[in-house]
């Protein structure tokens, strides 16, 4: 059997019967000479959601200088200087991008720390100007006086009134608007509302199909308006009645909710969970933050102890609040558990709050989105490269001090839009054809449909047979054909300048007839000759790291994997989702990196291996 493509595939002869907000005309007969003519989505953009500047209260009070313009023009590809005065490059310019300042503040520290004369009106702010430009340990307790202002909601009026804050929008809009170059990159706006009441991670992204002439309209919305997630989705909807235009939240990483990012009875604030609340959180949060610099979401080893590789880049152990981490809590943190409550909440409301598709963002208080383990640059000014970041506290959380080397060095979100613009990719954004990487840019497609057969993992484009038969990621499937399982088309490409592919797993999560939860892991294409042990396990790939020059070589795994699978175990009575997990072969981390640059030796629990991986947003069967 040829290495490259396997598949379980039992081909059975269907209709396709789905439901997609896609409309999609391939080019598979003979109509156009060329077979990549298609009106259907062919450019994989590779974005950042979550980028701060020194806009962001937090980032500029802990050192960040970069502002919304240089964070353009280092993702675009130019060369620019870090906060600490280091040249920064990436290797590929992104396609989009997304500055997510805060909204709590916009730009207040940057102006108190230049002395705005507006401000230094108020003495309050005018004390906090001279201590914090001081420096030092006087410096350092300005700044934890100023965020305790804004925590406590006693911020002074001046850096609230309405004519500082609009202005500041106005500038912040205009800068998206000056860098967004359709077909070449996109820069499109938004900002990070941060719910963080009792220490509950609550953040949410906003994200505008817009420019600045429909987003300056409505001012973005802060925790001083509210910190429930239910009225920002009111703000929402409220905007898009005013302005006409359109807008998205996406849910940040969850593992620091405290068990309150995906409740299943009631919310933190009290507000039970009905049909009305499925819906609306359903249409405003189509996607779901799976992986980032402050640990990876998908699963939890706590949660899927038979999945050998859930316990990636964890991050467990504490929350921001002063509560520890309690495992209760971890069923409503991750993507994965999410995925299959929702599954039983549709059951009980006709509707699944949490029928979100999954993207990757780095949430870096840089101004830098880099993800790359060599070109790593941390997550604030104080852990941008250096010979002792390794071990410098990154944050204190209840008892728990966050060392820098647990930061990952992740993650990017990745479309599939048919042209690089702000409406294209919101568009793919909102119908969920999106899938998540922890920093590498491997190539995945996954479709669900029927009837794909064998062949159709050898078709060229597989994009045009994979929308011609079903739906892509994000998709749903329905109305089973008699005696037939659904079958899924999926293919994998490596980084061209990473690592190559160990694997491809399809994760499907189910709800029984007794109304209980279930998940499996099928290894459905592999590289080399291993072969799938009685347990479905598959042998690992090997290693070829060599950490002390931290290099790897692409002598095991493969460049590419296809294939058509099955479900073997489908009942045409049980709501279930899908999706894909791609695992590359073992390369260096960032910590890696650092070891053999600066000379250091690191504590012997650090890592300084990784295995970077993709997920694909799921497709969901509905009886």
């Amino acid at each position: 059997m040829n290495p490259i493509i396997r598949n379980t595939l039992a081909a059975a002869m269907g209709t396709v019967v789905v439901s997609s907000s896609l409309t999609v005309t391939a080019a598979v007969s003979g109509e156009n000479f060329s077979p990549y003519v298609g009106d259907y989505p062919d450019q994989v953009l590779w974005g950042d959601t979550h980028l701060h500047t020194n806009l962001s209260l937090d980032a500029r009070a802990f050192g960040v200088t970069l502002s919304p313009e240089m964070a353009y023009r280092f993702a675009r590809g130019e060369t620019v200087t870090s906060s600490n005065g280091k040249q920064v490059k990436l290797l590929r310019p992104l396609d989009w991008l997304v500055i997510s300042d805060h909204s709590d503040a916009l730009g207040a520290m940057n102006e108190l720390i230049k002395g705005n004369p507006e401000l230094m009106v108020d003495p309050t702010v005018k004390d906090w100007n001279k201590r914090i430009n001081q420096g030092g340990e006087t410096g350092l307790m300005a700044v934890m006086d100023v965020i305790s202002a804004f925590t406590k909601g006693k911020t002074p009026d001046v850096l609230t009134a309405k004519p500082f804050v609009k202005s500041v929008w106005e500038d912040y809009t205009a800068t998206a608007d000056h860098f967004n170059e359709p077909g070449r990159f996109t820069a499109m706006i938004g900002y990070e509302w941060t719910s963080t009441t009792a220490g509950n991670n609550l953040h949410r992204n906003v994200l505008y199909r817009d420019g600045a002439d429909k987003a300056n309209q409505v001012m973005p919305f802060t925790v001083l308006d509210s910190d429930n997630p239910q009225d920002l989705w009111q703000w929402l909807d409220n905007y898009e009645k005013h302005t006409g235009g359109n807008v998205l939240a996406i849910a940040h990483n969850g593992n620091l909710s405290n068990g309150t990012m995906f409740p299943m009875e009631k919310t933190f604030f009290g507000a039970t969970l009905d049909k009305n609340y499925a819906e609306t959180r359903a249409r405003w949060e189509p996607l779901y933050e799976v992986t980032q610099i402050k640990g990876d979401g998908e699963a939890h080893p706590y949660l899927s102890p038979n999945d050998e590789f859930a316990d990636y880049e964890t991050w467990d152990k504490s929350n921001l609040g002063p509560n520890l981490k309690k495992p209760g809590m971890l069923q409503y943190e991750y993507a994965r558990e999410a995925l299959k409550n929702g599954l039983k909440l549709e059951q009980q409301l006709g509707v699944n709050p949490y029928k979100f598709g999954l993207i990757g963002s780095t949430d870096s208080h840089t101004g830098l989105p880099t993800t790359d383990e060599a070109n790593f640059f941390g997550k604030h000014s104080a852990v941008e490269p250096n010979a002792k970041r390794w071990k410098k506290k990154v944050g204190e959380f209840g008892e728990i001090s966050h060392l820098s080397w647990t930061m990952a060095s992740s993650g990017y979100a990745a479309v599939w839009a048919k042209d690089n613009t702000r409406a294209s990719i919101f568009d793919a954004l909102k119908r969920r054809e999106t899938y998540a990487t922890t920093g590498s840019r491997m190539k995945l497609r996954f479709f669900g449909g029927w009837d794909y057969r064998d062949t159709d993992a050898g078709a060229r484009p597989l994009a045009a047979v994979g929308y011609a038969k079903g739906v892509p990621m994000g998709g749903d499937l329905t109305a089973a054909p008699k005696d037939q399982s659904p079958t899924f088309l999926i293919e994998a490409s490596r980084d061209p300048e990473g690592g190559n592919l160990d694997r491809i797993q399809v994760i499907k999560g189910w709800l029984d007839a007794k109304g209980k939860t279930h998940e499996k892991i099928y290894n459905v294409a592999w590289s080399g000759e291993r072969q799938l042990q009685a347990n479905g396990k598959l042998p690992g790939v090997g290693n070829t790291v060599d950490v002390k020059s931290a290099t790897w070589t692409n002598t095991i795994g493969a460049s590419e994997l296809r294939t058509v699978w099955s479900d073997p175990e489908f009942d045409p009575q049980q709501r279930a989702f899908y999706y894909v997990r791609v695992i590359e072969i073992p390369t260096p981390r960032w910590t890696s990196y650092d070891a053999k640059r600066f000379d250091v030796r690191m504590d012997r629990n650090v890592p300084m291996i990784t295995q970077e991986r993709g997920y694909t947003s799921p497709i969901w069967y509905t009886p």
